[in-house]
């Protein structure tokens, strides 16, 4: 089983993608190998959730964490977290398989977020599906119109 709350550099990334006072707003954890369970800190970044996306493999897998500004105004604004387990399209059955057990350790590093997203396909790492998700986990799910 890999321990990554013991890799320093994972834990530093996840600490900063936290503070409100950081430009680094997501973190991808991958597999060191394409055999083997160890992972390590992919990337890192100051994007948006579509930037993240761009570093995700169709024959990878990996764990990301999203730092998602949301708000109808700058004086409702929150900030959430988004959490997401991303299997490529033609990531390896046994990769596939071990990503449950796996998600919990990582979990163990990435405690806090609103909502879990487990894909293969990017569409669903879109601003407004996540946005909407989000909405819905907070319970806020209106929008006002003159």
């Amino acid at each position: 089983m890999p321990d990554i709350s013991s890799d320093p550099e994972i834990v530093a990334a996840y600490d900063d993608v936290r503070k409100d006072k950081s430009a680094t707003n997501w973190l991808i954890v991958k597999y060191a190998a394409a055999t083997g369970d160890a992972m390590k800190l992919d990337s890192t970044g100051e994007g948006d959730i579509i930037e993240m996306a761009e570093h995700l493999g169709d024959d990878e897998a990996a764990y990301a964490y999203i730092r998602q500004k949301l708000g109808n105004d700058e004086y409702s604004e929150r900030i959430k977290f988004v959490f997401v387990i991303w299997a490529g399209s033609q990531t390896k059955v046994m990769r596939r398989a071990k990503m449950s057990l796996h998600s919990g350790d990582v979990k163990k590093v990435i405690k806090q977020y609103a909502i879990e997203i487990q894909t293969a396909d990017k569409k669903d790492l879109a601003t407004d599906h996540v946005v909407l998700k989000l909405r819905k986990a907070m319970g806020a799910n209106c929008h006002f119109s003159s």
